[in-house]
Formats: C-alpha cells, sequence, structure tokens
C-alpha cells in the first residue's frame, strides 16, 4: 500500500516516470493547445523531451539509490534536457522542488509543502517577465492548495491538483488569445499531470486519458489580438544555450537580456545555466554570454518557420547520416548540414562524407555536429553549416574533438554546392577552408517562399499567403505566384558576368514552375547555363545558386 505519510525515494522516481508517461500519452493534446504567445516548437513535445532526460539520468542509478541521488538526477537531468520556453520552466519547477529534500529519508507533508512553494517562487525569478494564465500560474495554484495539509500527504497533493485544475480552467480569462482561440494554457495542461502523477503515486488515483484529438476545438483567430509593442509575438527568433558562468556575473547579464527581447527564462546555478530569449538580435544575445562567461550548445531558432520548427521539435534531434564508411576515410572529410533527401544526395555526390539534417528553425545541436565530425574517421574535417544560424553552433565544435576542424560559414544550401566544387579530400582542412570558402563567395544565392505574417519591405507590403523572393538582403519579390515570385526574384539578382543558373526543387515546385522558369532565364539570359536538380526541401519551392 503506498504510504500515505510520507514520499520516498523511490516513489519520488516513480512519479517522475508517471508523469513522462502522461506526457506522452498528452503530448498531442498538449500540442494542439500551444497558441500563445508563438510558435515556439510544440509545448507538449518539449516537456516530454524535457522529462525524458530526467528519466534517462534516473535510469542510471541504481533501483534503492538515496534521496540525494535521485535529487540530483532529476535536477541535472531537468537542467541538461530542456528545450523551449516550457521545458526551461518546469526545469526550474523540478529543481526547486527537489532543491531542500534532504539527503536521505523520506519527505513529508511539510516539507513537500514547503517544496512547492519554493519551486514556484525560483520558477518566477527565473522568468524576467512572467505572465499570468501560463504554467506559472498552474505551478502557484498547487502550491496554494498544498498549504493547510502539512499533516497528510494524500490531502495535500490532491488539494494541489484540485487547485491547479481550478487554475487551468481560468487562463482563458487571463489571456486574451487564449479565450480568443477558446482553449487553456498548453503548458499549465501539461504541469497539471504532474500533480496527477503524484496523486497516482501517493493516494492511488487513477491516471487521466486524454481526450480525443479531434475534440479539441482550436478557433483560428481572423485578426490578431492588440499587444503590447514589445510582444513576444512580433519577436523572431529563439536563442537558447548552456552558459557557464561565475554566478556573481548573472544579475548583469539578466539585464542585458531583459533589453533584447522577452519570454526570458535563465535557471540553474553553481556556475551552469540554461538560457532561453525570443529577440530580434541574435548577435547581441550570444555576446552577452561571452561578457558572463562561455556560452555552449547554441541553438538558434527562427519562429517564424512554423511547420518546419514543428517538425524538427518533433523529431527531438538532427540525425547524422553516414555514407557508405567502407570506403577508406580521406585525409580531410566535409560534415554537411542538410535538409531534403535530393538535397542530402547530392551532397553525398559531390564527397560529403556525412549528413546531419537541419536548417532553419531546425538547428542541429553542438552534439550532434560533434558526433558527425568523429563519425567520418578522418583526422581533419570541414564543416558546411549552409544556414548562418548554425555557423555559431559548428564554430565550437574543434574545441570538443581531437580532430583539426575547420568551418566554411556557407549560409545557404546552394554555398555549400559552390564550396563543394573546390574540395580536395587529399589537401589539409585549412586549405580546403580557404579554397571552399573562395568558391562559395562567388555565388549569389536565392529562395522563394511563402509569407507567413504579413509585414512591411523594401519593395512593398507582404501579406500572409503572399509568394516572397529573398536574397542575401531579404525580401526582393512579392507575387501570388510562385513563378512570377522566382522570375523576379532572378531579374534582381542575375548580373552580366553570371554564367550558371543551379535550380533546386523542393517542396511546392511542379514541372510547369519549373519551365515557366528556366523559359524565363532563356529569355532574359540567353548566355546564361542553367542546372536543375531536385532537393526535397520543405517550404521552399526553389533555391537558387546564381554562379
Amino acid at each position: 500500500m503506498t504510504s500515505t505519510t510520507t514520499l520516498s525515494a523511490g516513489q519520488l522516481r516513480s512519479a517522475i516516470c508517471t508523469f513522462a508517461q502522461l506526457l506522452r500519452s498528452h503530448k498531442d493534446v498538449i500540442n494542439r493547445l500551444n497558441v500563445y504567445p508563438v510558435p515556439d516548437g510544440d509545448t507538449g513535445t518539449n516537456m516530454t523531451l524535457t522529462i525524458e532526460a530526467v528519466v534517462a539520468e534516473l535510469e542510471g542509478l541504481a533501483p534503492d539509490a538515496p534521496m540525494d541521488a535521485v535529487t540530483k538526477a532529476i535536477a541535472h537531468g531537468s537542467l541538461m534536457g530542456a528545450r523551449g520556453n516550457s521545458g526551461v520552466i518546469l526545469s526550474q519547477l523540478l529543481r526547486g522542488l527537489v532543491e531542500k529534500f534532504p539527503k536521505s529519508g523520506d519527505v513529508d507533508a511539510t516539507l513537500l509543502c514547503e517544496s512547492l512553494e519554493h519551486a514556484d517562487i525560483l520558477a518566477r525569478l527565473a522568468v524576467v517577465r512572467p505572465v499570468e494564465g501560463t504554467i506559472l500560474s498552474i505551478a502557484r495554484a498547487g502550491a496554494e492548495g498544498a498549504r493547510g495539509h502539512s499533516s497528510d500527504l494524500t490531502e495535500l497533493v490532491r488539494a494541489a491538483r484540485d487547485h491547479a485544475q481550478v487554475a487551468l480552467a481560468y487562463t482563458p480569462e487571463q489571456l486574451a488569445v487564449l479565450k480568443q482561440a477558446g482553449v487553456v494554457d498548453s503548458g499549465g495542461t501539461g504541469l497539471l499531470l504532474w500533480f496527477d502523477a503524484l496523486c497516482h503515486v501517493i493516494a492511488n488515483d487513477p491516471l487521466p486519458e486524454p481526450p480525443p484529438l479531434d475534440s479539441i476545438e482550436v478557433h483560428v483567430q481572423e485578426q490578431p489580438v492588440p499587444h503590447a509593442e514589445s510582444d513576444i509575438a512580433d519577436l523572431r527568433y529563439e536563442v537558447m544555450y548552456f552558459l557557464e558562468a561565475d554566478d556573481s556575473t548573472m544579475h548583469a547579464f539578466r539585464e542585458v537580456w531583459s533589453g533584447l527581447g522577452d519570454s526570458i527564462v535563465i535557471v540553474g546555478g553553481d556556475g551552469l545555466y540554461n538560457c532561453h530569449i525570443h529577440t530580434d538580435d541574435i548577435g547581441a544575445s550570444i555576446e552577452a554570454a561571452l561578457d558572463a562567461g562561455r556560452p555552449r550548445d547554441i541553438r538558434v531558432t527562427d519562429l517564424t518557420e512554423q511547420v518546419l520548427e514543428e517538425r524538427w521539435v518533433r523529431e527531438a534531434s538532427a540525425e547524422a547520416v553516414v555514407d557508405d564508411l567502407e570506403e577508406p576515410a580521406p585525409a580531410t572529410a566535409v560534415v554537411a548540414v542538410v535538409v531534403g533527401e535530393g538535397v542530402g544526395r547530392i551532397f553525398h555526390t559531390l564527397g560529403v562524407r556525412t549528413l546531419v539534417k537541419g536548417g532553419q528553425s531546425m538547428n542541429p545541436s553542438t552534439a550532434d555536429l560533434v558526433a558527425a565530425v568523429r563519425a567520418t574517421g578522418s583526422r581533419q574535417v570541414v564543416i558546411l553549416p549552409n544556414n548562418k544560424n548554425i555557423r555559431p553552433v559548428a564554430e565550437q565544435v574543434d574545441g570538443l574533438v581531437d580532430q583539426i576542424v575547420t568551418v566554411v560559414p556557407t549560409a545557404s544550401i546552394v554555398e555549400g554546392f559552390a564550396a563543394l566544387m573546390a574540395y580536395d579530400p587529399d589537401a589539409s582542412a585549412e586549405q580546403n577552408a580557404e579554397t571552399m570558402g573562395a568558391s562559395a563567395a562567388n555565388v549569389v544565392a536565392g529562395e522563394v517562399t511563402q509569407a507567413v505574417r504579413d509585414t512591411t519591405t523594401d519593395v512593398g507590403e507582404v501579406h500572409v499567403g503572399d509568394w516572397i523572393g529573398l536574397g542575401a538582403k531579404g525580401v526582393k519579390s512579392i507575387a501570388d505566384s510562385i513563378a512570377v515570385a522566382s522570375n523576379q526574384l532572378l531579374a534582381k539578382l542575375v548580373r552580366p558576368e553570371h554564367e550558371l543558373l543551379t535550380i533546386i526543387e523542393g517542396d511546392g515546385s511542379t514541372p510547369a514552375n519549373t519551365r515557366r522558369i528556366t523559359e524565363f532565364v532563356a529569355d532574359e539570359f540567353p548566355e546564361m547555363s542553367v542546372e536543375v536538380h531536385h532537393g526535397g526541401q520543405p517550404l521552399y519551392p526553389y533555391y537558387f545558386g546564381i554562379e
């Protein structure tokens, strides 16, 4: 029979594992509810991945591990595994919960009550601008519900759960965006499952079943809910990294970040912090860390790329795809970050030894790139990030492996193609970086995609659903069709000295549109050669490389 007076180390482990089970089963439901404040990945997936990291840490312990070993595993696993805004806040809640637990022995009702309040306080301190109607409100309600029940653990966890449940139902009254959509907060829904897990382990209450996904109706708003000038819905990038820094520097770091963005969450202590911000200034957000200490595992996500972001978070991490390694490893191998099966095949054909799946808004971690570099089997390696947001992560790899690693700062797939034209597997990484970089610099890159929000550009007003042509400095063309946007883009990018146009077809391309583009080029630039390849990249029907 489960104890109703104290919580043991074994029961705490069981509660975490039960919580993970509930998050897995409710993940799609929580994701469906994710309407606030920006498409910051999938809340349910982020919370699940965060708690899965804790479960993995616990699995490394002996079955009879004492309380301090269990709490350390929870604190460390949640800190290192936190993903997204919701995952980082969940990490701080768990760390705060177990911080005051004893090194050995059980947790009584009084201490659990105090710990729930401590977790609530620390979570709010970690968030620079706390918002009610979110996961924070549910945490506070749970802590408030636990008060007055310090003599009976069963009554305590049930009261905490019931108060959290009421608070979750009230979240639409606290956030206009939730009321408009007709849903409750997604992060709060996930946290309520933690209280359900405690009630199951301590009081033997039944676990909740997820509602049918099609029973959740989210009302898409036609007009945006009015928001303040600094609303995080206006901020484009999510930046996350671990920061190794002296605790005394963190106050100044917080002050700098508070002026750079919103949705700021900084959790950790004792020299290691997990930092999360939404911002328009990636560089300044990373430079602030350099002033405080040493950032690592930098991840930058473009929040406007909703579809690709959701796919990335669902997959949880980049996947290294290693070519047939029966071939001897070259003196210098190439690792490339790519998206799209066709793009990957072309890169392999051009000599890339190891691929890492990733791209805009699905940035691989430092660990992903380190694994890919090691998998090459070569003493020297060149990395092609093929995206400006991935470059900072790639540049960390050299200090983390025994191999010599250089980075060619390619900002697009077509620049990566051009770089590979100068690749020499027998030359050193340094020599390759120089020649490949020069080759990549000779390419003018362009791409076509569909606008996901209204905006104003130098070439006119962009509305949701418009097709836009992008060059290195932003929007170059706006049209109501892919072909027209593509042709207008090429008209602005192509110069008399250009000789070759490479077209990479992605999702949304059609033979008819490709023909319209090639016919336009033949008419307008008759001296230019054209190559067409199937890349299969999502969101971008066409990549263009002009040489």
